[in-house]
């Protein structure tokens, strides 16, 4: 069935209601409107669903979100754990409420308990309250960092993190057998109370997440005696943070905590912001005015579900406040970590510090630094969760700490996705105990460039929307593929590593070996001198994102050979 015969079926079955059709006809002159919403399902991939809120097979809406769950509820129920129950939490976007209710009563239909927030609440507690209720997979609505025209569905499993090999597959195998809509079960919500397959989930989790992140705290003294004196602005960009980072932060005893008004309150229009994610430099500017004005030590922003962390910090030295990239924040965390258990000798023997395979190498000098293991895992999240899930298994190694390029990382294993809200409060005890040795975060960087070198990373993205777009990204990734650049720029290639058919051939010698990852979509290219490219179409964007990295001599330096190597990316993919 093509577009336009998908479209007519949307404005003509009963299965769909009067108001859906009556968007549908507004937009029957409009041809390549009519495409976009049709030309494909909104595909149900290894994380969950993603896409622009409208009526359309590609669009967020209540049929393909129910043909999601109805998918979902016929894999639990196949695997016979129904009994265990899903827990369903929710961000401030447009529908997320709405969805995530919808979402509760369908499982119910089928029999499957639901424990509903009834308050929107972020990522990390719902990963924790998965685990915490022994749920049997836990359900996030949101799009993340994503503008405000879109919407998500993440998909979480028993151990909390999101759903990997082979679960992934099969669920979307169920999912995309669900082909009639009149087939997905609903009931009403009294019903569902009645029979006790809808609960809300109580005041008791919020408490015993809080519980979890208070015992990650490692120097309870020293914020005592800075707690005075650390200055700390936060904004939730209009999210989930603002309840959970206010509580913290203030159990731990920070009393100078100043929270961005005008971005406080949730909002699904994010009227404030262009683009509500931390890693956009023009998402800090309301938090920099108010910097500025109660003369902060340190910035932290929060997206809308609260799992990534967006950094600022005083430079004494002009004045100015200075933006840390998620590599930053990610290492200055793992150095203040590690650096404080080997104090306390607590390093164990078997430690691991995981990262993402488009992650800043500094961690892998600052694994070698502390004598523990770097693991490093493919892009996204969830494949840091399933290591810790396998070092637990196993009994074999112990999780250190773990991060990702964008701006995501995990303290602790109370969570199985990266957590914003612990990486606040770890933040800011970094913060507070390099104030009381009369250091700046930007101070402690610059020790830790001088330490382990001038590490500097980069992303060239290219957004190409609609059926032209995926067709033009596919067509750069099999090029690259068919034609393997020797050279980018001045930068030799060494060794070219495709994890689509888990092959690592060597430039030098010509060997190949094995790569023991999932396969992905993804070429890396390994380069001289501990420089790095990699070529990754998004899972969740109309974007082909180009993941670089370098090692410099000096901070000038470093940026102008990341520059150089940027440039020669665009060249070679031209």
């Amino acid at each position: 069935m093509d577009y336009k015969e998908k479209y007519n079926e949307w404005c003509n079955n009963p299965n769909f209601d009067e108001e859906t059709k009556n968007e549908l006809l507004k937009i029957e002159d409009n041809e390549e409107e009519i495409k976009d919403r049709f030309y494909k399902d909104l595909e149900f991939g290894t994380g969950g669903l993603r896409g622009v809120i409208g009526i359309g097979t590609n669009r967020m809406n209540k049929y393909t979100v129910g043909k999601a769950t109805q998918g979902l509820a016929n894999y639990i129920i196949k695997k016979g754990v129904q009994e265990k129950g899903v827990a369903i939490s929710y961000d401030s976007r447009h529908m997320s409420k709405e969805f995530s209710e919808q979402t509760a009563l369908i499982l119910n239909a089928n029999g499957i308990k639901t424990y509903v927030f009834s308050e929107l609440r972020p990522v990390p507690e719902l990963s924790f309250a998965t685990r915490e209720l022994k749920c049997t997979a836990g359900i996030m609505i949101t799009a993340s960092h994503n503008p405000p025209k879109y919407n998500g569905y993440k998909v979480y499993w028993d151990d909390g993190a999101q759903i990997v090999a082979p679960t992934d597959k099969e669920i979307i195998n169920e999912v995309n057998a669900v082909t009639d809509y009149s087939k997905i079960k609903t009931m009403p919500k009294e019903e569902a109370v009645k029979q006790g397959l809808y609960n809300s989930i109580l005041e008791e989790i919020d408490n015993r997440y809080m519980e979890e992140l208070n015992k990650l705290v490692i120097n309870k003294d020293i914020i005592k005696q800075v707690q005075k004196n650390l200055k700390i602005v936060y904004t939730p960009l209009h999210g989930t943070g603002a309840t959970p980072v206010k509580r913290i932060l203030g159990e731990l005893g920070f009393e100078n905590i100043y929270v961005v008004q005008e971005q406080e309150a949730p909002n699904g229009d994010f009227p404030t912001v262009d683009y509500p994610n931390p890693e956009d430099p023009k998402a800090f500017r309301l938090a920099l005015e108010l910097a500025k004005k109660v003369d902060a030590d340190i910035i932290t922003a929060t997206d809308p579900d609260a799992d990534r962390l967006g950094v600022y910090a005083k430079d004494t030295t002009t004045g100015e406040y200075k933006a840390f990239t998620g590599n930053m924040s990610g290492m200055l965390i793992a150095e203040y970590i590690l650096s404080q258990k080997r104090e306390q000798n607590e390093i164990p023997e078997n430690g691991v510090l995981v990262k993402t395979i488009v992650s800043t190498n500094m961690a892998d000098a600052i694994a070698k630094e502390y004598n523990i293991e770097l693991m490093e895992v493919l892009t996204g999240f969830k494949f840091i969760g399933e290591k810790i899930r396998e070092f637990e298994t196993a009994g074999d190694r112990k999780y250190l700490f773990g991060f990702e390029e964008s701006y995501g990382c995990l303290v602790g294993t109370h969570a199985r996705d990266k957590d914003g809200i612990a990486a606040v409060m770890m933040l800011s005890e970094a913060a507070a105990y390099y104030k009381s040795k009369g250091l700046t975060l930007v101070d402690q960087m610059e020790n830790m460039y001088k330490k382990y070198g001038y590490y500097k990373e980069g992303l060239v993205s290219l957004t190409m929307e609609g059926a032209d777009g995926a067709e033009k990204i596919k067509q750069i990734m099999e090029n690259l593929r068919q034609n393997a650049p020797k050279t980018f720029g001045s930068y030799k290639v060494l060794k070219a590593k495709d994890y689509k058919i888990s092959e690592c051939i060597d430039l030098q010698t010509n060997e190949k070996i094995k790569i023991e990852l999932p396969t992905s979509n993804v070429l890396y290219y390994e380069l001289e001198n501990d420089a790095w490219c990699c070529a990754r179409p998004s899972g969740t964007e109309p974007k082909i994102k180009f993941y670089m990295g370098i090692k410099g001599t000096s901070k000038e330096n470093a940026e102008q050979e990341l520059e150089a190597l940027k440039q020669a990316v665009l060249e070679v993919v031209k």
